[in-house]
């Protein structure tokens, strides 16, 4: 998928001005330049009671590919369905934003503004499916240099998601990095631990400005 450059953003996102606290701006707009500049400064949008939010998690969640652990159990999931790549974006998406889920933050608003970045070639998804084709599983997110950002995954079978986090890993490749922006229990079973800000800013400025992995090929 061919990445179309896009047009500068008029929002300024500047780390050195960003508070001891999570979240560090409120405002500005979800037009594809202005997603894009947050995220290569380490930041990223999530709406909150109405209002347009960013942030960047004082403690960041990240995965390094190399340390992704695939259990027995996972590794027979991975034999048992079949994976694809940006087959199903904003299908993807829509599950993620799924209202019934505990914790949904993904309005319309976030999923036209990830939906157009997709066709823009700067977001993907990974979408696992049964053997009738099916999709039960898959995760989004944005591939910037070797950097890969992601928003959300889901699951509608057992291990479907983390299927498609083995395939995301595998897609990254070791000179690259996968932002899960905070980690949790689950997360951090699979591998998934966390950086200090300052670390995870410090690493991201070379890995964004890189060639992108050979897996988005």
């Amino acid at each position: 998928m061919t990445r179309l450059p896009l047009p500068p953003s008029p929002w300024a996102f500047d780390p050195d001005r960003w508070p001891d606290d999570d979240c560090v701006a409120v405002g500005a707009d979800l037009a594809p330049g202005t997603i894009l500049e947050a995220y290569r400064c380490g930041a990223f949008p999530m709406p909150h009671e109405g209002e347009l939010l960013w942030w960047s998690p004082t403690r960041r969640g990240v995965l390094v590919p190399a340390d992704l652990r695939v259990s027995r159990s996972l590794a027979r999931s991975v034999r048992r369905f079949t994976v694809t790549v940006d087959e199903s974006f904003a299908e993807v998406v829509d599950a993620c934003a799924d209202p019934s889920r505990p914790g949904s933050w993904i309005d319309a608003d976030i999923r036209d503004a990830y939906v157009r970045l997709h066709e823009l070639g700067w977001a993907h998804s990974i979408e696992t499916r049964t053997s009738d084709g099916s999709l039960v599983g898959g995760l989004y997110g944005l591939s910037i240099g070797a950097l890969f950002a992601g928003e959300s995954m889901f699951h509608h079978a057992t291990d479907a998601s983390k299927v498609a986090l083995v395939e995301l890993a595998r897609r990254v490749g070791d000179e690259g990095l996968i932002d899960t922006q905070w980690s949790t229990p689950h997360l951090a079973s699979l591998g998934v631990t966390e950086w200090s800000r300052e670390v995870y800013l410090d690493r991201i400025a070379a890995l964004v400005d890189a060639s992108p992995p050979a897996g988005w090929d």
